[in-house]
């Protein structure tokens, strides 16, 4: 199910498709939706915004000179800024590294920075999808397979449904764009060919994911 490799003869797949095999759909995460849902960017900032104003006014009330206490401010000031830049690297070349692939007969999540993982899921494996709506048309599409226990949270991180491990563990196209049009083509494709999964999706714009009933 899960395979390292180096070389790609095709693009976001470890090798090449059978000839009676065709790519339905293929895509890569939005880095920027990736950056704030997964490297809480946003978070980060409001932090480091909140720790440096409180910074400045607990040195001007310590009797500090307002020189000083700016100072001190600007420092964390440019601290975060330099978290968040080295947080929306990391979400840039997370994205740049994924390919996400439907094929007519399975998903392929291609995943890793340093060395590549590809993450082969046949769709007699699949289960369960559902959709989380995202900003600008992107979605969050969770995958409940069989055996998920084989595949591990860490590996798959940060393509896989948070807060979920071990036999619950769900891969999950992240900030797909086009999200809603993406799961209703995957969940068209196994209920044409019978797998045992959706018939429909069910999506939240926000909120806890839940699971579409299976068929």
């Amino acid at each position: 199910m899960t395979r390292e490799h180096l070389f790609e003869p095709q693009k976001g797949l470890p090798e090449t498709l059978p000839a009676d095999e065709q790519v339905l759909w293929q895509g890569s995460p939005d880095w920027r939706v990736l950056a704030c849902d997964t490297f809480h960017v946003r978070k980060v900032g409001v932090y480091f915004v909140v720790l440096a104003f409180w910074s400045v006014v607990w040195r001007l009330g310590d009797g500090s000179s307002v020189a000083a206490a700016l100072a001190a401010g600007l420092w964390l000031s440019l601290l975060g800024t330099l978290a968040i830049g080295l947080l929306a690297g990391l979400a840039w070349l997370q994205s740049r590294a994924a390919v996400y692939t439907i094929t007519s007969r399975r998903v392929v999540l291609r995943a890793g920075v340093a060395v590549q993982l590809a993450v082969n899921l046949p769709f007699a494996q699949i289960r369960n999808l559902s959709l989380r709506k995202r900003p600008r048309g992107r979605g969050d599409i969770a995958l409940t397979v069989a055996g998920a226990e084989q595949l591990g949270y860490a590996v798959l991180w940060p393509h896989a449904r948070p807060w979920h491990y071990g036999r619950r563990v769900e891969p999950m196209l992240r900030a797909v764009p086009d999200g809603e049009a993406v799961a209703e083509r995957l969940a068209d494709v196994l209920a044409a060919i019978d797998a045992p999964a959706v018939a429909e999706v069910e999506t939240e714009s926000a909120g806890a994911m839940p699971l579409a009933a299976a068929s």
